[in-house]
């Protein structure tokens, strides 16, 4: 009975590492398992090459009014924030005391023209009486002279109207240019003083300028392309989903910046959108050319090595091989490669830190739907 009992449990310990052997080899047949990953393939496309930079937006056109004469602001007629066009009322000057002074320079000249008449007919008798011998000669060029003083002072009164009325004019503060009003820097009854105080600033923000600096090294290469027509300029703001808006370079300025190392530039943007807002800062993209057929991965699958950069290109039995890449730049979410992974070629995009050389994957779709 008990060699009956030992012959049973020494067939099931037998059994138990036949089977044990059994997967051990099964798993040396196998290899490793199966690493559920994102990949995408390298493509070949066209792609810029551009410079990146921080800009500021800058308004076309700004101004700031100030007044013409001096007095007190009498009405506003528009208000803070408002579009206005060149040439609309913005401030009203007391005028009371300008009108009063035109009147007085009206009345001095009519007082100095109707006595102008009376030197001018004294000047036309002393004209026949000379040529009758009755006036002496020293008489006569004494009342001619009058008389041409006279229409000189005359002058002087009519200029004195001119400037009285154009001094009226101004007690109308009207815009110069179009553009959007800005916060009142007065209010109504200041006094104000001419060519001194400032009244309202505008911005002319149709177009706009962004403006923004970018190192010396690429002076020579902005310089080359910017020859053959103007550059293309994308701006976009942080975190803002609306996309990009298009410009074109207006203005390379005509100095290095000795300290900084950088040259200052401009690009213009239509804005009829009125997206840019003077002040804002933007990210600038300044397009120097397009390379054609330029190799391009997800940034993603680029890994960063202690002294390298690699990414795990999938092959056809779906094992993995980290191949070691040169990234030219980046441009978007897309690495432009100048070595190591070419165009077909696919690439872990997702899933990495699981990966080992040698492993096998699936996509990781696929693995949730075998499940």
């Amino acid at each position: 009975m008990k060699e009956s009992r030992l012959l049973h449990f020494s067939s099931a310990v037998l059994i138990f590492l036949l089977c044990l052997a059994c997967g051990k080899g099964e798993q040396a047949q196998t290899g490793y398992p199966e690493v559920a990953v994102h990949m995408a393939q390298a493509v070949k496309k066209d792609v810029p090459v551009e410079i990146t930079t921080v800009g500021t937006v800058e308004a076309y056109r700004s101004i700031t009014v100030a007044p013409l004469v001096t007095g007190q602001i009498q009405d506003i007629s528009f208000r803070e924030g408002q579009d206005v066009k060149k040439g609309d009322l913005l401030f009203t000057i007391d005028p009371s005391s300008f009108r009063e002074e035109l009147r007085k320079a009206e009345a001095t000249l009519a007082k100095e023209q109707a006595q102008l008449k009376n030197y001018e007919a004294e000047a036309a008798r002393y004209d026949f009486l000379m040529e009758k011998g009755a006036v002496s000669k020293s008489e006569y060029d004494k009342n001619k002279t009058s008389a041409a003083v006279q229409e000189a002072f005359v002058a002087s009164c009519k200029a004195a109207v001119e400037d009285a009325k154009l001094k009226l004019t101004y007690c109308s503060v009207r815009a110069p240019i179009d553009g959007r009003a800005g916060a009142y820097q007065v209010n109504k009854g200041t006094v104000v003083t001419a060519n001194s105080t400032s009244l309202v600033s505008l911005n002319q923000m149709v177009p706009v300028y962004v403006k923004f600096t970018v190192p010396e090294k690429w002076f020579p290469e902005i310089k080359k392309y910017n020859a053959t027509g103007s550059l293309a300029v994308k701006a976009s703001l942080s975190g803002y989903s609306e996309g990009e808006k298009d410009g074109k370079l207006e203005f390379i300025d005509n100095t290095v910046d000795p300290e900084t190392g950088v040259i200052k530039l401009k690009a213009l943007f239509p804005n009829a959108d009125r997206f840019l807002w003077p002040g804002q800062f933007v990210n600038v993209s300044l397009w120097l050319t397009i390379e054609q057929g330029a190799v391009v991965v997800p940034a993603a699958a680029v890994q960063l090595a202690q002294d390298s950069k690699y990414v795990f290109v999938v092959g056809a039995d779906k094992t993995v091989r980290r191949s070691p890449v040169v990234v030219d730049r980046l441009y978007g979410k897309e690495a432009v490669i100048a070595g190591g992974v070419k165009a077909g070629d696919l690439v872990v995009t997702d899933g990495h830190f699981k990966l080992r050389e040698g492993f096998k994957v699936v996509a990781a779709q696929d693995s949730k739907k075998s499940r």
